[in-house]
């Protein structure tokens, strides 16, 4: 291939004009690089209607002797990262498959949006070495020198944007599923955990272990994860593992030959058979009895399955994904859970926040959660469109949510369900609200393990935000009250601890 090299362009808007002669003798960046370089391929992207694509490229045949490719695409906006990284990643990838891998890249980053310029140096940087050119008719056509590693922080203000496209394409993720678009969030933390998970996805022979207190959404990312893996079109099995007697346990799992036991009147392949291909969610992978999970660890180590009444293994094709709500670590100390069965799942681990850590995110979830109710009961005789009042709203965000998004969401069909108005108040989410009176664990907070992370003043927070949160809401606005059932001399006093452990009045 000669060292000339292969140009790459977006068609853009001033390319297209001058085609149709509305700039005079200029050509446009393309043909403007076109004419002062010499290249031996020209590589188009387009978004563009079919038939303008054309006379384009018609337009530039008639100038200009060289072989030219196009590649179509569709995107939903000029402006969308994640599909302009894609749009030009493959049209790249494509191009050195079939040309080889030792011609020289160019990328030219004046046609197009912003967007599409700032993709063409995020690929230059990462995936594709590439020469990067900019035209222009005052200055011609010259190298644009970008010296550093690229970071969000060196990209100009008009491209450093709240919408994370940019920087999950620069952090290698790949593309968004449904499924993780629909985990309603605005925290850091949970930002950082779906891109865990993202990037778990596509390395769909790695187990999983989600870990997480009820009502987090376990089975919501494994069903994510699922849904943008390479197996997203095979089977996702979810399986409790808790609700299953004992003693079906394994027939359950592995299946089972009719006739092989009292009650077996025919063939049963079993969830592992079920998911070959795709996908076994295992929650409350913690309940499994010792015997099953014997038997569970030799078919994930073999990939093979027995099923009961028969000596012929099946060999299956299975993603593990597991979730519990326990120490699994705790369980492998105490017997209850095997350790070389623990190491086997817990490959990718991942730990979902309680509700209670997810600063900023209560309001998008109560919004979310209110709107789908509205939908869900639209129609409905006697129906009112519910909304919440402010005091509502702030009851809300004093609850420790212990069940956290299921009990949330439980918490607000009761209330509308409840409420004949069209507005929740204080009362409807007091009354729907379950207060769980348990005796105090002392050997929870007392006899933790000392080092290893173990923090006192957050431990003097813990119990502090705790009984606080409760002096608010049985204090019903007078601070007089709630200072007196938490001990505290007067309510300025009490106004101090509030705001020093973020507490909402």
């Amino acid at each position: 291939m000669p060292s000339n090299g292969i140009l790459f362009a977006w068609i853009g808007m001033t390319d297209l004009k001058a085609s149709r002669g509305e700039l005079g003798t200029a050509l446009g960046p393309i043909g403007q690089a076109l004419e002062k370089r010499g290249f031996s391929h020209l590589v188009l992207i387009s978004d563009h209607a079919a038939d303008i694509e054309n006379k384009y490229i018609a337009w530039i045949k008639s100038k200009f002797d060289l072989p030219v490719t196009k590649f179509h695409v569709k995107l939903t906006s000029p402006t969308r990262y994640d599909e302009i990284y894609k749009a030009a990643k493959d049209a790249v990838e494509k191009t050195v498959t079939k040309q080889g891998k030792d011609g020289k890249l160019i990328f030219h980053v004046s046609p197009g949006t912003p967007a599409m310029a700032a993709v063409w140096i995020i690929l230059a940087k990462t995936a594709f070495p590439a020469e990067l050119i900019e035209s222009s008719p005052q200055a011609g056509v010259q190298t644009v020198s970008v010296p550093f590693d690229l970071s969000v922080e060196y990209l100009p203000d008009s491209l450093k944007r709240t919408d994370d496209d940019l920087l999950k394409l620069i952090q290698g993720l790949p593309p968004e599923a449904p499924e993780f678009a629909s985990i309603i969030h605005r925290c850091q933390p949970m930002k950082r955990l779906i891109a865990q998970a993202r990037r778990l996805s596509v390395h769909d022979d790695v187990p999983v272990l989600i870990q997480g207190e009820s009502g987090t959404g376990k089975e919501l990312f494994a069903r994510a994860i699922h849904q943008s893996s390479p197996r997203k079109e095979k089977p996702f099995v979810a399986v409790n593992c808790g609700a299953i007697p004992p003693e079906l346990v394994e027939a359950e799992l592995f299946g089972y030959k009719k006739g092989s036991f009292t009650g077996a009147s025919q063939d049963h392949d079993g969830y592992f058979l079920a998911a070959d291909g795709g996908t076994l969610f295992l929650d409350e992978i913690g309940e499994l009895p010792l015997p099953a999970q014997v038997k569970m660890l030799r078919t994930i180590q073999e990939g093979i399955v027995t099923r009961i009444g028969t000596t012929k293994p099946q060999k299956i094709d299975v993603r593990i994904i597991a979730a519990t709500n326990r120490n699994l670590i705790d369980d492998v100390a105490t017997g209850r859970f095997r350790e070389d069965l623990f190491h086997r799942v817990a490959v990718g681990v991942l730990k979902l926040l309680p509700l209670r850590e997810r600063q900023g995110d209560l309001n998008l979830l109560i919004d979310n959660i209110l709107e789908g109710i509205n939908k869900k009961f639209e129609g409905k005789p006697g129906w009112k469109h519910k909304k919440l009042s402010a005091g509502a709203r702030n009851l809300l965000h004093q609850h420790p949510w212990p069940g956290n998004i299921r009990e949330l969401s439980n918490t607000l069909s009761r209330s509308s369900i409840w409420t004949p108005e069209d507005t929740i108040d204080t009362d409807d989410i007091r009354e729907s609200l379950f207060s769980l009176q348990t005796t105090p664990d002392h050997d929870q907070i007392l006899n933790r393990e000392l080092g290893n992370g173990f923090s006192l003043p957050e431990i003097l927070a813990e119990v502090s935000k705790h009984y606080l949160k409760r002096a608010v809401m049985e204090g019903k606005g007078n601070k007089s009250m709630m200072a007196k059932l938490v001990g505290l001399p007067n309510y300025q006093t009490l106004t101090n601890w509030l705001s020093k452990y973020k507490v909402q009045e």
